[in-house]
């Protein structure tokens, strides 16, 4: 089903290109080692969790994946390796064992862990990890890469998807005020910040913020912002208010409110609404509608299941407002051809969500599970299109 939806999706856009320039008149391969110097593999504790740092060069590919039974972490090194054989563990690490015939490097856990962060040093991949809850490790399992790196021979080289992470408000719009006096637009922006980092060592896409500072963006101006990028997926960082409102929520695009509380944020946030239409080429305006019409319903359609992996990546590890995933018409969900969400992180007009969203740890753990949904939504999407042998670019 996502593979058919992803399908017509991307045929939309070719077919558009395709039509566009007739009416006009007109895998990966080994990587080769990259001789930086060998480096030792070394493991240590960090906490309650553990710091590997592994001899992997910047050219050399590699693919971390896990398995459940039993619980353990894959990093598949085709090139080889050239670490000891086996290592002891550390934290949440029981040993380190390589699999010559699959070239493999299997990293035993003693339980389960939350997605690892990925960094480099030099000649070394470094990963770090923390305990985790088991519902959390399931959905690592069956996100399949868990992330990637290395160089690829030119011939095989693609680009990364784009996600556009637009914090609210900034400049003159300074969004909710809180009941001790914080504000939406300065929670947002440290929130989105530590999204971009910690989606980017995911190494499934590059990361984009509609704003760095303390900028005024209108609402028009934020969406044309994703779709001149070519944007994979969009998603809006809140912490609006609302009586009597607790919780982080999630929000796709309809015409028609979900309900009353919806309605209301919307409508707050939508001083700026403006209209973001699709650039089609020169057809008559009943094939423009067909188009159009096809587009946004597919649209919508990832953007429902994007939603639904962010209520499942938040749920056990962040307070949720009830009925979690609801509908409204954000003027900054309206680009019709990218899948969009905006995320409320909590409320600041409740005094236990805005003493929580001041904490930068609290402020971690929601990036961390908004990282988690958006690597796993992106991973599905270009699986499914490179299953279908669809170009990339055209997801």
């Amino acid at each position: 089903m996502l593979e058919q939806s992803l399908g017509r999706r991307a045929a939309l856009r070719l077919g558009l290109s395709l039509l566009a320039t007739k009416l006009a008149g007109a895998a990966l391969a080994g990587a080769a080692l990259a001789g930086e110097a060998e480096a030792a593999a070394l493991i240590r504790a960090d906490g309650a969790g553990a710091r590997l740092t592994l001899p992997v060069g910047p050219s050399d590919r590699w693919r971390l994946t896990a398995t459940v039974r039993p619980a353990r972490l894959r990093l598949s090194l085709p090139g080889g390796w050239r670490g000891p054989a086996r290592a002891g563990g550390a934290g949440p690490v029981r040993a380190l064992r390589w699999d010559a015939r699959s070239r493999t490097l299997l990293i035993d856990l003693e339980a389960p862990v939350a997605a690892p962060s990925v960094s480099r040093a030099g000649a070394s991949l470094v990963l770090g990890l923390q305990p985790g809850g088991s519902a959390a490790f399931a959905r690592l399992v069956r996100g399949g890469t868990v992330a990637e790196g290395g160089a690829a021979p030119a011939s095989a080289t693609r680009t990364l998807p784009v996600v556009v992470i637009d914090p609210g408000h900034g400049g003159k719009d300074p969004g909710t005020i809180g009941v001790s006096g914080t504000y939406e637009k300065h929670i947002v922006i440290a929130a989105a910040r530590e999204l971009k980092q910690r989606l980017e060592r995911t190494g499934t896409c590059r990361v984009v913020l509609t704003r760095g500072g303390d900028t005024f963006i209108p609402l028009a101006g934020r969406v044309e912002f994703a779709r001149k990028r070519g944007a994979s997926l969009f998603m809006s960082i809140h912490a609006d208010s609302a009586p009597g409102a607790s919780g982080a929520s999630v929000y796709t695009l309809s015409d028609r409110a979900s309900d009353a509380l919806s309605a209301g944020l919307a409508r707050r946030e939508n001083a700026a609404d403006a209209a973001a239409g699709l650039h089609l080429p020169p057809v008559s305006p009943e094939v423009a509608r067909i188009l159009m019409s096809l587009v946004r319903q597919e649209t919508r359609t990832g953007s429902d299941r994007m939603a639904g992996m962010v209520v499942s990546a938040l749920r056990g590890d962040i307070p949720l407002l009830p009925n979690t995933h609801r509908e409204a018409a954000f003027a900054v969900l309206k680009a019709p051809d990218i899948p969009s969400v905006l995320v409320e992180m909590g409320f600041l007009s409740n005094a236990r969500d805005e003493a929580a969203l001041k904490r930068p740890a609290h402020r971690a753990k929601v990036a961390a599970c908004l990282a988690e949904a958006a690597s796993g939504f992106i991973r599905q999407q270009q699986a499914a299109l490179e299953g279908l042998g669809v170009p990339a670019g055209l997801g």
